[in-house]
């Protein structure tokens, strides 16, 4: 931890400095447990958040948002994709314990790639502890199945409200990629009737939450209320972004947005070139919307600060936890890659920007490491709902060392990359402060290792494996004793052991 001040935990109400960890009752001085707004753009990269000084972005929403809580540097995407992130996220499981190996679509439904019914996940504690959960956006957590006589991949799905896992207002679909004419199932509405919009979806979202803040029909005003809201953009097609967002990049060259050491266009390494993952050959991509990308990162920025300031406006900022994230990042041109779905910082390191006036104290940094099964079972401590979390999670619950800055924190995360259907295959890695280490197999069986020096080569340039045989060995150990502890089939398949 790298606190930005001295770390002190104060209640704004009180004399007294009372925290209860081992029971973990975050109640305010009312005794209201407070709200949640979880908000998490798709493929928005850690470095694309001004308050970073990394990416050449407008975000002054999210800037702000960060001054005013705690920003934790090492927040990462183990499988930077986005189904496995989502079912991560709701379950606390690894994917491989939770059935969403890969992205969600109608090719994967004989894999059963959706989410499980049977597994308890945030919203079903959220409701069982009295909460109103809300769902807003894109979900890509259920793979329809195959149309007879139709070729094409389906990728859009519609979630009954039995498979919906207790959110009780839903304005939803599965995966839709045209942001000026989304569209939504709503609440109960049956498969045929979707609503069709004519606006940015990300404006159009945030208008559906600044009502649900307010307190229209769909919420209980009795009752604290969860809210989850996956904006789409930035992901996908790049150019879908109001014009007025252009505005600060439509003078500026790609030698001034792609600004990381690590761009090259042309053709990846041929190391590289082995791994499946993130797209190679694509960067004219970067050079022609590296422009449209930036501009809708400031355009969701504009639409978080719309609803941020709904909040203040109806006295709730106080108590309400406020977390921005992402899905995963996105290459942008980096080491020749485009998208995601690598091992590499433009792809794995995504925000966590937390923010809670009540108990988490402004201004804070933090170089502490939080995984994707990390999230649930530490939200749900910090607002002291507990009841029903499952036992058998693959994340831990990090709620007192966020709320006392302690450096009593994971130091390191993992990676995966997993085929679809086959949860023993594809490539694991793992990341800490100093290093990343990757270990693949490339279609012949071979095996091949990547090892970066994350301090002395912070864009990860230079594969030092052969070069370092002492510290590759020693996070070989750490990598294979973590994916031991998670019961990972990977090990078992290439029998690799301590």
């Amino acid at each position: 931890m790298k606190p930005r001040s001295k770390p002190v935990f104060q209640l704004l109400a009180g004399i007294v400095l009372i925290v209860c960890f081992s029971c973990h009752a975050q109640e305010d001085e009312a005794g209201k447990r407070p709200n949640l707004l979880f908000i998490f753009p798709d493929q928005l990269r850690n470095a694309a958040i001004g308050v970073n000084n990394e990416d050449p972005v407008h975000t002054p929403y999210m800037d702000q948002l960060a001054k005013e809580g705690m920003v934790i540097n090492n927040a990462i995407s183990n499988i930077p994709l986005c189904s496995p992130y989502r079912a991560m996220l709701m379950t606390g499981k690894l994917p491989y314990h939770n059935s969403v190996l890969s992205n969600c679509n109608s090719a994967r439904y004989r894999y059963n790639n959706s989410w499980q019914k049977e597994d308890v996940s945030f919203s079903d504690i959220l409701r069982r502890n009295g909460y109103d959960a809300g769902y807003v956006g894109k979900l890509h957590l259920t793979s329809p199945a195959p149309i007879p006589g139709i070729d094409s991949v389906i990728w859009d799905a519609y979630t009954p409200p039995e498979d919906r896992h207790g959110f009780n207002f839903w304005y939803s679909y599965g995966t839709f990629d045209q942001h000026h004419s989304p569209h939504y199932w709503v609440n109960n509405a049956p498969k045929d009737e979707l609503k069709e919009v004519q606006e940015w979806s990300a404006k159009h979202e945030a208008e559906v939450i600044i009502d649900y803040i307010k307190n229209d029909e769909n919420r209980n005003k009795d009752k604290p209320f969860a809210l989850f809201w996956s904006v789409n953009p930035p992901h996908p097609p790049y150019p879908l972004v109001p014009a007025k967002y252009l505005k600060p990049y439509e003078n500026k060259s790609n030698e001034e947005l792609l600004v990381r050491e690590n761009v090259r266009f042309g053709n990846t390494t041929e190391e590289l070139a082995r791994h499946p993952g993130g797209t190679r050959g694509r960067t004219d991509l970067a050079k022609e919307h590296a422009k449209d990308y930036f501009a809708m990162v400031t355009g969701v920025d504009a639409q978080i600060g719309r609803v941020l300031a709904a909040l203040e406006e109806e006295g709730l900022s106080e108590n309400t936890i406020v977390v921005v994230t992402s899905d995963h990042g996105e290459m942008m041109g980096s080491h020749g890659l485009m998208s995601k779905n690598v091992w590499f910082d433009e792809a794995i390191n995504i925000p966590f920007i937390i923010r809670w006036p009540a108990k988490i104290k402004a201004n804070q940094e933090s170089d502490a490491f939080i995984s994707v099964p990390d999230v649930m079972p530490t939200l749900l401590n910090l607002m002291g709902a507990t009841d029903g979390i499952p036992r058998d999670l693959d994340g831990s619950d990090l709620s007192t060392q966020i709320l006392e800055n302690s450096p009593q924190l994971p130091d390191y995360a993992l990676y995966y990359y997993i085929e679809a259907g086959q949860p023993a295959s594809g490539h694991r890695g793992i990341k800490t402060s100093k290093a990343t280490y990757v270990i693949t197999y490339d279609k012949s069986g071979k095996k091949h290792h990547f090892l970066y020096d994350n301090v002395n080569d912070p864009f990860q340039m230079h594969n030092i494996a052969a070069d370092d045989p002492d510290l590759a060995k020693l996070l070989h150990e750490k990598l294979l004793k973590a994916l031991e502890e998670k019961k990972d089939p990977w090990l078992r398949k290439h029998q690799l052991s301590l």
